[in-house]
């Protein structure tokens, strides 16, 4: 076993100064997109909505890419980090799916995720949601560079085409295949597997929220009722 040569898994591996708070910090940041993933995978298991999957998708499409560019561009990370790594840096695979996460995200918000009354509470809720999302992206975004695992130019790139990937994802899904999904739906696959469509839907916490409530509601007046018989 002592001549093998050892290599770190990236994707969790994360290194910081020793003392530095800060560099602490970051690093942690920098494991967002593992939650991410996460959470879309916990979605799609317990939720099984479509345009999850979608974005879902568009996640994975967007690393696949990111996969390519740094295999064409070649572009070694910064020398201060040795040999720890082997992979090349451009782009910056966090920076590009925080970007590409928050973008979709953002987009969602304003022309998914609505409700019929349009009230300034809901507009201030989205509007702390999206900045949210973009702080979140550049906090990752800059940890990679403080911890010296990009440049700059390599971050910054990565931030464009996530960017780019997230506006075209979601072109793509809302106005081409949102329209198709209650045909994807009624497939015999899709009802196995209990995978629904909520497009029509204006806002799906809302509905969730009220459906679950007066579900709730009476389920308890029904047993209460054959309770007292």
């Amino acid at each position: 076993m002592t001549d093998l040569e050892w290599k770190p898994f990236s994707l969790t591996y994360v290194e910081y100064p020793n003392g530095d708070t800060i560099g602490k910090i970051l690093a942690i940041s920098s494991l967002t997109p593992i939650a991410i993933i996460v959470g879309f995978i916990t979605l799609i298991l317990f939720r099984r909505d479509l345009h999850t999957i979608m974005f879902f998708i568009g996640a994975l499409l967007n690393e696949g890419l990111n996969l390519v560019l740094k295999s064409v561009i070649a572009e070694p990370r910064p020398v201060l980090r040795g040999g720890l790594y082997t992979e090349y840096g451009m782009p910056s695979s966090h920076s590009q799916m925080m970007w590409f996460f928050a973008v979709y995200s953002v987009l969602f918000l304003i022309f998914r995720l609505r409700h019929i009354s349009n009230s300034m509470m809901e507009l201030l809720w989205k509007v702390m949601v999206a900045v949210g999302l973009v702080t979140a992206a550049s906090v990752v975004m800059f940890s990679r560079v403080y911890l010296l695992y990009h440049s700059w130019s390599q971050v910054l790139w990565g931030a464009l085409v996530g960017v780019l990937l997230g506006c075209s994802w979601f072109m793509l899904t809302h106005l081409v295949l949102t329209p198709l999904f209650p045909v994807i739906a009624s497939w015999s696959v899709c009802e196995r597997f209990m995978i629904r469509d909520t497009s029509l839907i204006p806002n799906i916490l809302w509905f969730e929220y009220t459906h679950a409530r007066t579900e709730n509601r009476a389920r308890s007046r029904k047993l209460t009722s054959m309770k007292s018989q």
